[in-house]
């Protein structure tokens, strides 16, 4: 097959040309997206709104870092739920219960009188994070087509980078107000686009593939026309769906009655843990990988405390640290559309390779440039140099590995694997980034800050290591072709074949 969206194999042995992008698959993939940016928001806003409710609720370090991180445990539970929920039923509505769960999140939130119900608020709103996380990748991977496939499923992280950026500049404008008022509001008012999430999705086709396994063939062949490049392309894919749902390819009916363990996800956690085959055991294991790296590496810490990074390095007014951080926004949704452009282009491989390349030099010069500044003090030019590293850092995260840890895990699992399985690559994600997110502030007060950015940097390596040696390049194969890829015979590093 030559990949890179000019020619593709139609199944039968015949070339077809697809130099199309399917406009209505984006706009489907977008609106599911949108639950992104909802929690990207409450990523961003929060960093800037534990300044104030420090403040206000006069609370300790330690309730700060667990405030910060409790929201991914909740998501660990949330992930798990999101997969089981929508192969039971179905895709777009999984997206509406995340905004529901959101919404909630929101209110409570937006009200919190005190700790207690702020806290309560965040468990919510992280039920809510590991339903999206979840759903959205895994909506977008499956109606799209081989060609387009990275940048439809890059587009949930886009998302919650533009989430993120909004957040901070909420937190700028906002940390304006008074004490009492400020984070209330920057914390209350994802319940507005919530709200609208809820019903505009129900505007979205389901996910053709969910429909197949519930043996509504007429409506997936209906759909796959829609989000197709072509009429053949929509017609190979749908006989590659069937047979990879156990349905004769030959089959003409409009409706085929499926056993339950199929249609509803039944069996599928003993196929991924219990007794999974060789090929399930190295997608488990990519996908885990990935998502642990994704966060390990030290992203959350940037994020999440990116003022306190600032603060350290020699930036002593509150306005300049959160402009400052509004920085990282702009760079995140800046890189982060670099790589949603190059990831059908470049491949994964490739950019997961230069990413995480990038992302070691980074860290290494900010442990650097902020162990400088404990030891001596004040530097100008250490101040400079930790600023351009963290950008540099979020730069090269957010072109590679930030979005391919989400298209990644989101189109190698079979069919029936493919939701619960990317719940478990959701679950670690969370996993750890709650443990970075809650364990930050001690580690650098043990090791220093500047030590904190070379364990980083470290780990980073590593990641690097992890993802040459175990990760096959899934650049322009269907999601049916997945397991062959994987088989146990792959050399991932010949797996980057010649594309055009």
């Amino acid at each position: 097959m030559v990949s890179a969206g000019i020619l593709e194999e139609d199944g039968l042995g015949h070339n077809v040309q697809n130099t199309k992008f399917n406009i209505y698959a984006c706009a489907c993939a977008l609106v599911a997206s949108i639950i992104s940016i909802i929690f990207g928001y409450d990523t961003g806003v929060m960093s800037g709104a534990m300044i104030f409710i420090k403040e206000e609720l006069k609370i300790s370090e330690t309730q700060v870092e667990i405030l910060a991180g409790i929201i991914n445990l909740w998501a660990l539970i949330g992930s798990l739920l999101a997969g089981r929920t929508s192969d039971y039923i179905g895709r777009r509505y999984t997206i509406v219960v995340a905004a529901i769960i959101f919404l909630l999140g929101s209110v409570l939130m937006g009200y919190s009188p005190n700790y207690a119900v702020l806290f309560v608020g965040r468990c919510t709103a992280g039920v809510g994070v590991g339903f999206a996380l979840m759903i959205a990748p895994v909506y977008s991977a499956e109606i799209s087509s081989p060609s387009s496939r990275g940048f439809l499923t890059s587009l949930p992280h886009l998302c919650i980078s533009i989430g993120i950026l909004i957040g901070y500049v909420a937190n700028y404008f906002f940390g304006k107000l008074a004490l009492k008022l400020g984070w209330r509001l920057m914390l209350g008012v994802a319940a507005i686009p919530s709200l609208a999430l809820a019903f505009g999705v129900l505007k979205m086709p389901e996910s053709p593939r969910w429909l197949v396994l519930q043996g509504r063939l007429g409506e997936a062949k209906k759909i796959l026309v829609k989000v197709s490049n072509s009429k053949e392309e929509a017609e190979t894919r749908f006989q590659e769906i069937k047979i990879a749902a156990g349905i004769d390819e030959n089959c003409q009916d409009e409706v085929v009655k499926l056993p339950e363990n199929k249609n509803r996800g039944e069996g599928v956690w003993k196929e991924l843990i219990v007794r999974p085959t060789p090929t399930v055991r190295r997608m488990l294991l990519a996908v885990v990988g990935i998502h642990f790296f994704q966060h390990a590496t030290g992203i959350e810490a940037v994020i999440l405390y990116g003022p306190r990074i600032f603060k350290k390095a020699g930036v002593t007014r509150k306005d300049k640290l959160l402009l400052a951080t509004v920085g990282v926004g702009v760079t995140k949704t800046i890189f982060i559309l670099v790589g949603t452009f190059l990831v059908d282009r470049a491949g994964r491989r490739r950019l997961l390779q230069i990413s995480v390349g990038g992302m070691i030099l980074a860290l290494s010069l900010l442990g650097f440039c902020l162990t400088m500044v404990h030891l001596k003090g004040e530097l100008l030019w250490a101040l400079c140099l930790s600023i351009v590293s963290t950008y540099t850092f979020v730069a090269f995260f957010d072109t590679g590995l930030g979005p391919i840890a989400w298209v990644y895990s989101s189109e190698i699992f079979p069919l029936k694997l493919r939701a619960q399985g990317a719940s478990i690559g959701v679950a670690v994600n969370r996993i750890t980034n709650a443990a970075v997110s809650m364990s930050f502030i001690s580690i650098y007060h043990a090791i220093t800050i500047g030590g904190a950015f070379f364990m980083f940097a470290g780990i980073a390596v590593v990641a690097w290591l992890f993802f040459f040696f175990f990760l096959p390049e899934t650049k322009g194969k269907s999601l049916e072709e997945m397991e062959k890829l994987f088989s146990k015979n792959t050399n991932p590093t010949a797996t980057t074949h010649s594309q055009s």
